[in-house]
This record gives structure tokens, C-alpha cells and sequence, in this order.
């Protein structure tokens, strides 16, 4: 298998489970509406391990830009690699959130409120203020890359890599989620408001391209300087 299509796979199932749980909490008529944020953010957490067990063997599964890009700065990774990763990321991502749009149907006419559906592809911020929310992105991506650095390069962690990533995202979601929905990852946020946009949704509303550059710019400021970090350190 390709890296390209190792990652487009495991980023696709990234997307299904992760957006496809956002859609059970907050679209209308679902069985698990309002089931609230722990179970968002454990949801998430499990995504990131199935992601990880999906493609892990071939290309390490970043399933993230930032991640790649992170690497690629500290050498774990040759930039030639670069573009068929976060090619295969993008695409993926569009495809998972096209499988969510799919399996809940019938719940977008039921769900009145605009915002709402956008929830479901992309993040928003609680307080919309731009420097801050790229702060924000940038400190959790920033211990997103630092974390699994060190999960990886921890003896005590061999064998239940996996399982302390999808930890790491849950604790993430959990503790720095608050101010803007943590999308610590250009491909989980542009990739399904670029399907947001182009998808024929029942009464959808603009997709908050005014917004989409911080969950971009903020992940991959802060997974550099993770990974920069963490070798400066250790």
C-alpha cells in the first residue's frame, strides 16, 4: 500500500468516527443527541486509535498535516513524503465527512439550526476572538506532536502506543478543547468544510471560510514547535 493511500485511509476513518460522533450529540432526532462533550471527546480518541490500528504498520499513521509536517522538521520523516501524506490526508478527510453527510441522512431537514450542521464538519470558536483562538491551536497541537514524541520514545509506553495517542487526544479535547472545538489538525477541520460547502445539505448555511485559516495555520505552527521542542529537549 501506497502512503498516499495508507493515509487517505486511516484519515478517512479518523473522520467517520470522529465527525460521525459530533453528528450523533448535536443533530436533531439522533438516539445519542446531547450526549455532550465527554463523549465527543472520547469518541474522538477512540478515532485516532482506529485510525491508528487502520494504517499504522505502513506509514505510521499521521493522519494529520501538522504531524507530517512536524516530523518532516525533525527529520523522522523525508520532505519528498511530504505531499503524497498530506494529499492522501485532505482526501481522505473530504471522503469521511462525505460517509458522515451519508449515514445521517434523514437528520439534516430535521435540524433547523445552521451552525449546528457546520458543527458537525469543522470547529468553531466559543468566543471568537482570532489571536487567541490561534493560540489556542496552536498550544494544543503543540502538545499534540510533544506528546507523542514522548509516548514513542518512552520504553515504559511499548506496546500500548496506540492506546496512549488516543489518551493524548482525549486528555487535549478534555483540557484545551474548550475555546475552540480543538481541531489540532488542518485535514479533521478544511477537508470537511471544504465538503460542507460543495455537499447538497438541507437548509445549510455559509461554511465560515472567515474562520477556516486559524484551524490551518494554528495546528501547524504549533506541531513544528512540538516537534522542535521535544528534540531541543530530550
Amino acid at each position: 500500500m501506497t502512503n498516499f493511500l495508507a493515509e487517505l485511509i486511516g484519515t478517512a476513518v479518523l473522520i467517520i468516527f470522529g465527525d460521525g460522533v459530533v453528528a450523533g450529540v448535536v443533530l436533531k432526532k439522533s438516539k445519542a443527541e446531547n450526549a455532550g462533550w465527554v463523549v465527543i471527546t472520547i469518541a474522538w480518541g477512540l478515532a485516532v486509535l482506529m485510525g491508528i490500528y487502520a494504517v499504522g504498520r505502513f506509514t505510521g499513521a499521521h493522519l494529520n498535516p501538522a504531524v507530517t509536517l512536524g516530523m518532516a522538521a525533525i527529520g523522522n520523516l523525508s520532505w519528498s513524503e511530504v505531499l503524497p501524506y498530506i494529499a492522501g490526508q485532505m482526501i481522505g478527510g473530504f471522503i469521511g465527512a462525505v460517509i458522515v453527510w451519508l449515514a445521517y441522512l434523514p437528520h439534516w431537514e430535521a435540524t433547523e439550526d445552521k451552525v449546528t450542521k457546520l458543527a458537525v464538519f469543522c470547529t468553531a470558536p466559543a468566543i471568537r476572538n482570532p489571536v487567541a483562538n490561534l493560540i489556542t491551536e496552536i498550544i494544543g497541537t503543540f502538545m499534540l506532536l510533544f506528546g507523542i514524541l514522548f509516548i514513542g520514545g518512552n520504553s515504559w509506553a511499548e506496546g500500548f502506543g496506540p492506546i496512549a495517542v488516543a489518551a493524548l487526544i482525549v486528555a487535549i479535547g478534555m483540557s484545551l478543547g474548550g475555546p475552540t472545538g480543538y481541531a489540532i489538525n488542518p485535514a479533521r477541520d478544511l477537508a470537511p468544510r471544504i465538503a460542507h460547502a460543495v455537499l447538497p445539505i438541507s437548509g445549510k448555511g455559509d461554511s465560515d471560510w472567515s474562520y477556516s485559516w486559524i484551524p490551518v495555520v494554528g495546528p501547524i505552527i504549533g506541531g513544528v514547535l512540538g516537534a522542535l521542542a521535544y528534540t531541543a529537549l530530550f
